[in-house]
């Protein structure tokens, strides 16, 4: 099965770049009640995601910033503590299964290396269930 199927554009996903604030990645995360997003660099490449627990360690270990000063830090000064692995476009459905086991989503990249979106977890698994649902009937 060809991933590029499952695959949720990059105009549709709400990314940061690693110039962003603390603060705006914050607000956002809080508006549109993500977790984790991903880290596109001026290029766009792939850089990394940022996740709600990165935002939080780095305000527990740097109680001067706070957050009325978290506009003042960037992203790229955040440590990030999860690796989420990406995938090329022309990797197979196998591929996306063994990172969904412990990621949200999966970026996914073209031959490039650029940013061209993500494939979210719940259609992976949509797609394991019909598959495992086919096989019941035969």
């Amino acid at each position: 099965m060809n991933i590029a199927f499952f695959l949720v554009p990059k105009d549709d996903v709400i990314y940061f770049s690693p110039h962003h604030t603390m603060r705006q990645a914050l607000e956002r995360m809080e508006y549109h009640r993500y977790s984790a997003v991903p880290l596109v660099d001026d290029h766009g490449k792939y850089v990394g995601t940022i996740t709600e627990g990165d935002l939080l360690w780095k305000l527990k270990h740097s109680p001067e910033i706070g957050f009325e000063n978290a506009h003042k830090v960037q992203l790229k000064d955040v440590p990030q503590h999860m690796t989420i692995h990406p995938v090329r476009i022309n990797q197979q459905m196998q591929d996306l299964i063994t990172l969904a086991t412990n990621q949200n989503f999966v970026p996914v990249l073209d031959d490039n290396e650029v940013f061209i979106g993500i494939i979210r977890r719940r259609e992976i698994i949509d797609y394991c269930f019909k598959l495992w649902q086919s096989e019941q009937k035969v």
